[in-house]
């Protein structure tokens, strides 16, 4: 039992994935404390994520989803376009849920409302205490129990420490976990914007050379936008102001969602990739960006991290009452259990975004074929929805069905 000092689980960021891993290891049965800070009231974050089902199944289980649904849009379909603008161009590949059997693919999920949703349900979930007025200054993972040095000075003791601190973790340096990272000469602007044509739940991908330009239903008519160009114009988009920014998108959209209207905040950040060679060593647990960094192609990042955080309150869940659940068992169960389902996403968008860039024609006609092929061959097509949707793996309790997830906890 946690005695205010020490705890079986410690989970260190207050991101999606950080707090989806804290409500799951609690509801587990796995006395846990969360350092992370309070989301401020007026936190602007405009982004939204792409959730699939699983995800979706998740925040169910972890009693959130009512918070957000109805600020929450299904996505029906998937098309990608071909405007690169080269002699060799892909059909229009589409990808309906119904080719997978589901009514959708998930929902795209406002950020700001996913966050502020997850730390409501954390403030009164059983077993977990929560410390938004401290953040981790030093982890010491040597001892029989990792220590977590506050920034007052004061000291936590865990068994396991989740690591959901970030791409520049202080708990990945600590457990001396390495990491192989690259970049991209790219940037992505971010916003929301209204239009005035439906978008029928479909999320479409203009892929440019430059990157792709990524539309994303809302409720409504409204959707997001993750726009990828070179730093430079990138740059450039951002220094526009409202009116040039909606006459530049209006033409690049060719029309696909008739008139721009408003446009949200812009945000924009450079595009990078990296992997950890491992997802657990030395007491420390990586989920979402901690562990892997990915471009926002695919709708795999975020949906990685929430498969994480499951995973890692199942393996110490799992690993039973009297169980070390920071101990090198319970941690090489969870990194082989993410190790393929991360490398096996970030390989393939890492393909898939250098194909875009690359000048060579044997790429450029690789990369078409297969696209023909995805959009002829219905049970190849069929495939890729489903394996695109699904983990490389097991699926975690926690990311089933809420009525499996409640037979198999009963069993």
């Amino acid at each position: 039992m946690a005695t205010g000092t020490d705890y079986r689980a410690a989970v260190v960021g207050g991101g999606p994935a950080g707090l989806a891993a804290a409500l799951a290891l609690a509801r587990s049965g796995i006395e846990t404390v969360l350092v992370a800070p309070a989301p401020k009231p007026d936190h602007a974050d405009s982004r939204t994520a792409a959730l699939f089902a699983g995800s979706i199944h998740f925040l169910m289980n972890l009693g959130v989803w009512t918070r957000i649904e109805a600020s929450s849009a299904p996505i029906v379909a998937i098309r990608i376009l071909d405007d690169t603008g080269r002699l060799f161009r892909a059909p229009e590949t589409r990808f309906e849920a119904r080719d997978a059997g589901r009514e959708n693919f998930g929902y795209n999920v406002p950020n700001r409302g996913l966050v502020d949703a997850l730390w409501q349900e954390a403030q009164d979930a059983p077993g977990l205490t929560l410390r938004p007025d401290r953040l981790l200054a030093r982890l010491d993972t040597t001892g029989a129990k990792a220590s977590l040095t506050l920034d007052d000075g004061s000291t936590l003791l865990a068994e396991l420490v989740v690591a959901a601190d970030g791409r520049k973790s202080l708990c990945r340096e600590a457990s001396a976990i390495v990491t192989k990272a690259w970049s991209y000469d790219q940037s992505a602007v971010a916003c929301t914007f209204d239009h005035t044509r439906p978008h029928q739940g479909i999320s479409t991908e203009l892929h440019r050379r430059s990157g792709p330009l990524t539309t994303v239903p809302l409720p409504g008519r409204a959707s997001s936008l993750v726009w990828v160009e070179r730093p430079a114009e990138a740059q450039r988009l951002m220094s526009l102001d409202e009116s040039a920014f909606r006459t530049l998108l209006e033409a690049r959209l060719q029309g696909l969602l008739g008139s721009v209207g408003s446009i949200g905040r812009r945000t924009m950040f450079p595009l990078s990739g990296m992997s950890a060679t491992r997802f657990g060593d030395h007491r420390v647990a990586l989920v979402g960006e901690a562990g892997h960094v990915i471009p926002p192609i695919g709708a795999q990042g975020l949906n990685l991290g929430l498969r994480d955080a499951a995973t890692i309150a199942e393996c110490a869940g799992d690993a039973g009452v009297h169980a070390d659940v920071g101990g090198p068992a319970v941690l090489e169960r969870y990194s082989a259990a993410r190790m393929l389902d991360v490398t096996s996403r970030v390989w393939t968008v890492d393909v898939l975004n250098r194909s875009l860039l690359s000048g060579l024609l044997p790429v450029q006609l690789a990369r078409g074929a297969g696209l023909y092929a995805l959009q002829m061959l219905d049970p190849l097509r069929r495939r890729l929805v489903r394996e695109g949707l699904e983990p490389t793996g097991a699926i975690p309790r926690l990311m089933r069905p809420p009525a499996n997830f409640a037979t198999a906890s009963a069993g």
